[in-house]
């Protein structure tokens, strides 16, 4: 079994209200994002590939491109703007595309991130 992970990077800003951060977080603010697609599986005999990376790499310049330069808030489609929020629908975009069994998303200069793996039961 083989793990490969596509790395992509966005940056965009977004305004949250009701945590413990208060005004801080209230406030439309940005981050920069390293967003990880982890596909599974096992080569293909002919190829020597799990899957063709171009193909996801297409799936992942959609979403980057629904995200990058963006007010996160005005992405309904997104919800509120938390790093949950994020994977659930980076994965709803590239888990198509291929064995997809993980999206995360780091916000390294604040040391958080997060790892969606898709719906429960799958």
């Amino acid at each position: 079994m083989w793990e490969l992970t596509k790395s992509f990077h966005f940056e965009a800003a977004h305004a949250l209200s009701g945590t413990t951060l208060e005004a801080i977080a209230e406030e439309i603010h940005g981050h920069s994002f390293r967003a990880e697609v982890v596909i599974r599986g096992t080569p293909d005999p002919v190829t020597g590939m799990v899957m063709d990376l171009g193909l996801l790499e297409r799936r992942i310049a959609e979403v980057r491109a629904l995200l990058d330069h963006k007010l996160l808030n005005r992405i309904e489609a997104l919800g509120i703007p938390t790093l949950e929020n994020l994977t659930r629908f980076i994965w709803e975009r590239v888990q198509d595309a291929g064995p997809v069994v993980r999206v995360s998303v780091h916000r390294d200069s604040c040391g958080e991130s997060c790892s969606y793996f898709g719906p429960q039961g799958r």
